[in-house]
């Protein structure tokens, strides 16, 4: 028998979790969760230049990568201003949360990985000079992590707004800085002309750096503090290089060993970059505990 039941449809269905939930279910006037995460805008930002299907996944791990990075700038930036203020605490939270970023990253690049050679060069000839080696963020990064290098400013001077943002990143203080001026604070004889060197130039290990972090090392109940902090370096750069090696083996998995589309030796680039130590005297200082 072919009978329609009264309060069967959606809108009974939907009345009922209402009651049941309390869920608000008429929205008008009201903030709805696609307007606080700006989702109209959010999920239309995403324009291939060509019909091949695999294109999609190319440009959504490219677009959530620089969310993560806008997010590991904010927790950068409010680490480094908590350092400066002596809430290590605070540093250490924000540092472990960027870890942990780190972590999510480096699982987006085994989904990129699904992409074959043959499915990337599908589309990989239109994509021009555009390459994750122009991010202003990862620049971003970079710089407030101190591995500074003004010449890569360039690939930003068409756009004067992210040039004048990287080239006050370049100018400031890294959180390693912040780091070292705490270690002055605390007694320990870092050496003035290390705390005023010429901070747009890379930076370089310093000896009395190395024997600050000796002297927490070997006295680890006097300076818990310093030494936790330390640890939590190490941490995040663990963290860090883990990401670089997990891009670098991507991209030799994808394009092997062609020169990228912005210009770079590509997988060699990557591979030099894995040598950059951002926190060198912490890991030398293990040499002598």
């Amino acid at each position: 028998m072919n009978e329609t039941h009264k309060g069967s449809g959606p809108a009974s269905l939907a009345a009922g979790v209402a009651e049941r939930d309390g869920a608000h279910l008429s929205l008008a006037g009201e903030m709805s969760y696609g307007d606080y995460l700006s989702l109209d805008q959010l999920l239309t930002a995403q324009h291939p230049v060509s019909d091949h299907h695999d294109e999609p996944l190319f440009i959504i791990q490219h677009q959530t990568t620089e969310l993560w990075l806008k997010l590991i700038l904010h927790e950068l930036k409010g680490a480094r201003e908590a350092i400066d203020a002596d809430r290590l605490g605070q540093a250490e939270k924000r540092m472990s949360r960027v870890a942990r970023i780190f972590l999510q990253l480096i699982q987006a690049w085994d989904v990129l990985a699904t992409l074959t050679p043959a499915e990337y060069m599908e589309f990989r000839h239109l994509l021009g000079k555009s390459s994750g080696f122009q991010s202003h963020q990862y620049r971003a990064v970079e710089f407030i992590l101190g591995n500074k290098n003004e010449a890569m400013l360039l690939p930003h001077a068409h756009r004067p707004d992210l040039h004048a943002i990287l080239d006050g990143l370049l100018r400031e203080p890294s959180l390693y800085d912040a780091v070292q001026r705490l270690l002055a604070r605390r007694g320990f004889a870092v050496a003035p002309a290390h705390l005023g060197r010429d901070l747009t130039k890379p930076y370089a290990a310093d000896a009395s750096v190395e024997d600050a972090w000796l002297a927490v090392y070997r006295d680890v109940d006097t300076h818990w503090e310093l030494y936790h902090l330390a640890e939590k370096l190490v941490d995040f750069e663990q963290a860090f290089r883990n990401w670089r090696f997990a891009h670098m083996t991507t991209v030799a998995r994808i394009i092997g060993f062609r020169r990228g589309t912005g210009g770079t030796s590509g997988v060699n680039y990557l591979e030099s970059m894995l040598k950059v130590r951002l926190f060198p005297e912490l890991w030398d200082v293990r040499t002598r505990i």
